[in-house]
């Protein structure tokens, strides 16, 4: 009996979980290298830049329109920035967005727009507004733990910009014990900060520490040793 053919559509349709791996290794591998170019100011712009990667790629692969209109919502955003102020970009970028995730809430595409919308708003100083759309984007990807995580990080970094360290530290407490890694450490940092800020000096020693013990690669490693023996 002869061989039976695999279309060569079907063929793409089998290789997409290997290319996910590869891609998503590759991405892990160069925040890794280079992560010592990012300070705990810039994490939640690193999570921007995650994801705008990640849907470039998936654009690649996806006829969806909803991711179409995404990276078109984010080459505009980023066009206006470098034309016009913070606020008209973040303007702009509000219709295009808001577009995106009442047309298309239901697909992958629309909730991801809620998410990078959520970063927008953080980096416009729109706290509440972020909060806002991190809290809608949290259940879209509960089966997601990295971005997940991502999502909890902004919330943590959306209460803190707010002085509500509180909360704050609740969101980044969730990540510190979570059995993703990618960043635990981050987590751990600003906890080491808040407790600081609330007076807790207990806590944050603890905090540094662990970030010592278990995180001896991070970016942070050198800030802590100094918070902890200074």
């Amino acid at each position: 009996m002869g061989k039976k053919r695999v279309s060569r559509s079907r063929k793409r349709d089998l290789n997409k979980p290997d290319e996910f791996i590869s891609f998503w290794t590759k991405v892990f591998g160069w925040i890794s290298e280079y992560k010592l170019l990012f300070s705990s100011a810039l994490g939640v712009m690193v999570a921007i830049i995650i994801v705008i990667i990640g849907i470039v790629y998936f654009i690649k692969i996806s006829e969806d329109k909803a991711f179409a209109l995404l990276q078109r919502g984010i080459t505009n955003y980023h066009t206006e920035l470098k034309n016009n102020t913070p606020e008209k970009a973040f303007l702009d970028a509000e219709k295009d967005f808001q577009l995106i995730m009442e047309k298309y809430s239901n697909r992958d595409g629309g909730k991801l727009a809620g998410f990078i919308y959520a970063n927008i708003c953080y980096t416009t100083k729109d706290y509440d507004k972020a909060i806002e759309f991190y809290n809608k984007s949290l259940p879209n990807f509960n089966d997601e733990l990295f971005i997940k995580d991502l999502i909890l990080n902004g919330l943590g970094y959306a209460y803190k910009a707010k002085k509500d360290f509180k909360t704050a530290a609740k969101y980044f407490e969730i990540i510190a014990s979570s059995p993703d890694y990618t960043i635990k450490d981050e987590a751990l940092f600003n906890l080491g900060e808040i407790y600081a800020a609330m007076g807790d000096h207990d806590k944050s020693t603890n905090a540094f520490k662990k970030i010592i013990s278990d995180h001896s690669g991070s970016m942070y490693i050198e800030l802590v040793k100094e918070r902890v023996t200074g």
